[in-house]
């Protein structure tokens, strides 16, 4: 005969879930708003996808500058979480550091999302990963910062990264990394990888700090 569950019920006990934490939740109603899908050429050129965030009301959005590379410096578009798509001017580029912001039009009005104190990241602390892997936008997926400081090799350059194991996939470049405030910690950037096979929880996300002066260096020198 099958065993008895704890209710007396036939068959194996369920399993329960671990409880979410209500502030993750909060978290990722605040972020989500502010997170838009980001495709860079395509027609007659290279195209790529990727992720971006708004920063202030002006409606500037912070993205992976590789995207844009890969795009073939062709046309930008996002789309809004609400679908509504818009073309994005390209306020300016930094390769070595590997951002790019963007702006799009007012009636965009797209959420701003708040930025975390820079040095205010602790290791173990409970993350977001917010973006657009594989096509699936408004996607969110939840992990710990796993390492500070990690250095890593993207293209030419090294960086130092928060390394995460929330999931991050292709089309999550880009996406802010959040905590349980709703404050970005990093931009999402790269992923370890066996062979190519995807994402095996070692993420990493390009600093706050960084992301925040570089991102107000070129906002200063474009608008």
């Amino acid at each position: 005969d099958a065993a008895a569950g704890r209710d007396g019920a036939g068959g194996p006990a369920a399993a329960s879930a671990a409880p979410v934490p209500a502030e993750l939740v909060t978290a990722a109603e605040r972020t989500v708003p502010g997170v838009v899908s980001v495709l860079a050429g395509g027609a007659t050129g290279g195209s790529a996808t990727g992720s971006g965030f708004a920063v202030d009301d002006q409606q500037h959005l912070i993205t992976n500058d590789h995207i844009l590379a890969k795009g073939g410096g062709g046309p930008v578009t996002v789309e809004l979480p609400d679908g509504r798509r818009f073309a994005a001017e390209v306020v300016g580029r930094e390769p070595r550091s590997d951002l790019a912001v963007l702006k799009v039009p007012a009636s965009a009005g797209l959420t701003p999302l708040p930025l975390s104190k820079p040095g205010a990241t602790r290791v173990g602390e409970p993350v977001l990963a917010v973006g657009s892997p594989l096509g699936l936008a408004g996607t969110v997926t939840a992990g710990i910062v796993s390492a500070l400081d990690r250095e890593v090799r993207l293209g030419n350059n090294r960086h130092s990264a928060v390394q995460t194991d929330a999931s991050i996939n292709p089309g999550n470049s880009g996406g802010p990394l959040v905590n349980a405030r709703g404050e970005v910690v990093g931009v999402n950037t790269a992923i370890a990888t066996i062979d190519g096979s995807g994402s095996i929880g070692i993420g990493f996300a390009i600093p706050i700090d960084q992301v925040q002066q570089t991102a107000d260096t070129i906002i200063g020198k474009g608008g």
